[in-house]
């Protein structure tokens, strides 16, 4: 597996975090494999590895190997029926819980539910996990970047407009021309760096509106306690605009089409057969994003 791992990445030092082992520990058993095969698997080019002529045979064969052991995993499940099913699903940390729970919620109310393992990580180390088979989805507010060497294709979930909320009692303050309520106001955002920031930040900009931050915060439930508190207006997918104002008793000051978020599965196969995950697709098309 470390060297499928470092052929995709190309780096040592990024398999390593990806693995979370030492570099050490990697390049040793580099050497090991170097050995047992009788040539070199990797060039230098740069401060990057590639595969040499062999490395890329290996390559191959390897691949095949991780496909055809979730293969037979599957099979293996599929003739025990007395163990419980089970879905393991990743989560972008950005993905709003409120949407990540929309998402799953029809797979944990259909009759044969499975199990529902979730997790959540960057998408680089999700899809590193979904690579070797250890997930069977992951939700992400960003599609497979292109170039990576990984079997996994991209379903698209739908996409929201932005809602602002802010506390009840604040409502009055904010009563007026949207956006224009917003220059001035106290604003809780996503910290820099997240796609949905650089595009509000980038949207408040060209029309002229400079609300003050107050706080950066990439945690979406931690973001609404403090719009909750009142230390600021904060900004949210449309999509679960009702159920946002419901649990933390907010109101909407204003909505934009113009700032949209984006909502993909990611899996293995092109063709979907697992039934948890189709379901899902289907909700998210038919109900959530409709």
């Amino acid at each position: 597996m470390y060297f499928w791992v470092v052929a995709r990445e190309g780096s040592i030092a990024r398999a390593s975090e990806i693995l979370h082992i030492t570099p050490q520990t990697i390049s040793g058993q580099l050497k090991l494999l170097d050995a047992a095969v009788g040539d070199r698997l990797f060039d230098r080019s740069g401060r990057n590895l590639v595969l040499s002529s062999t490395g890329r045979l290996v390559f191959h064969y390897a691949d095949e190997i991780f496909n055809i052991g979730a293969e037979l995993a599957e099979v293996v499940r599929g003739h025990r029926e007395s163990a419980p099913k089970v879905l393991m699903v990743g989560i972008v940390e950005a993905i709003p819980k409120l949407v990540a729970s929309n998402l799953l919620t029809p797979v944990l109310e259909a009759d044969d539910a499975p199990v529902l393992h979730c997790e959540e990580a960057p998408l680089d180390r999700l899809l590193a996990e979904l690579a070797i088979h250890k997930l069977d989805l992951v939700i992400s507010d960003q599609p497979l970047p292109s170039g990576l060497h990984i079997r996994a294709f991209n379903h698209a979930l739908g996409e929201s407009g932005i809602s602002f909320f802010s506390r009840k009692r604040d409502w009055q303050k904010y009563k007026g021309d949207f956006p224009a309520n917003l220059d001035g106001a106290p604003m809780l955002l996503p910290a820099k760096g997240n796609v949905l920031r650089r595009r509000l930040e980038e949207w408040l900009e060209s029309r002229e509106i400079h609300p003050v931050v107050v706080g950066e915060i990439n945690d979406s439930a931690l973001l609404k306690a403090f719009g909750q508190a009142g230390t600021g207006v904060f900004p949210a997918p449309t999509a679960i605009e009702e159920d946002i104002a419901q649990m933390y008793s907010l109101r909407v000051i204003g909505r934009t089409d113009e700032v949209r978020e984006r909502y993909y599965a990611i899996s293995p196969e092109q063709r979907l057969k697992h039934p948890s995950v189709v379901s899902i697709i289907e909700s998210a098309r038919n109900h959530l994003f409709a």
